[in-house]
């Protein structure tokens, strides 16, 4: 009987500038975890590194893809099948250190691929990063020409998507961008329990909070306002700081404990 491969891997999901960059980082600094480095593509973003899933001009438009019905690959989809996997296997492998208990993968359109990703690889582990649809309004205006409340109605419209789409994962966590530059030490703590990892040492990397450079953010409507306050964000980059934690695990221990740890940040 063939042997399944020994590691797994966690995907890292997020809108663009919603700090999906940061959290992959953070996982890749963590005991016995591989990320891809150096790779000629943006953001070292496996999406461009692989011929399973087409990526062309079209794939992963800002403030556009999560959206796009095209874009929302779940079970069932022609590419669900084990060809898909070994090409993804095959082309991302090379990429990777030799010997590690994790893959980190970090690509946007993840987002609305991670009920395929889990077809594909039902071990795999998702973590879901958020940032105040403000703050990603004002960060991606200079990319895009569209207008700043159909940026946020984006944000909100892909978000309602994802908490559909949260009921079918196995294992996933969803971290808020402004948690993390509150209390970095406890998030990464947090990543650490998902993965079932020991800590040792700590991360030397210095965040910052990058919603501070957007004092004249747009801010969100009334309307909009309600739709934001299920994941727990208010107008003018407020947070609300009881938002509880939303994370999933087949194996209570694990879950209880990254609960046990994200409960602090309260």
């Amino acid at each position: 009987m063939q042997q399944g491969p020994d590691y797994r891997y966690v995907f890292v999901c997020g809108l663009h500038r919603s700090g999906t960059s940061l959290v992959a980082r953070m996982i890749a600094d963590l005991p016995g975890v591989g990320a891809i480095t150096g790779a000629a593509v943006p953001e070292n973003e496996g999406a461009y590194l692989q011929g399973a899933i087409p990526h062309h001009a079209l794939s992963g438009i800002p403030m556009h893809f999560a959206t796009d019905p095209q874009q929302h690959m779940t079970e069932g989809h022609p590419l669900d099948r084990l060809e898909t996997r070994q090409r993804l296997e095959n082309d991302w492998g090379p990429w990777y250190p030799s010997s590690c208990r994790w893959r980190v993968e970090k690509s946007p359109v993840n987002l609305t691929r991670m009920r395929l990703l889990q077809q594909l690889f039902p071990m795999a582990h998702f973590v879901i990063v958020l940032r105040h649809p403000e703050a990603v309004a004002a960060a991606v205006a200079k990319w895009v020409d569209t207008p700043a409340p159909a940026l946020i109605d984006h944000w909100l419209d892909a978000h309602d998507r994802v908490g559909q789409d949260l009921s079918y994962l196995h294992a996933v966590s969803v971290v808020r961008y402004e948690d993390l530059v509150r209390n970095p030490a406890r998030i990464r703590a947090g990543l650490a329990a998902f993965l079932d990892i020991a800590l040792t040492g700590s991360s030397g990397e210095v965040i910052r909070d990058g919603n501070k450079d957007y004092p004249n953010a747009p801010e969100i409507s009334p309307s909009q306002a309600t739709r934001a306050t299920m994941w727990g964000y208010r107008p003018q980059c407020r947070v609300d700081a009881t938002w509880p934690p939303l994370i999933r695990h087949p194996l209570r221990d694990i879950r209880e404990g990254v609960e046990k740890v994200f409960k602090v940040l309260k």
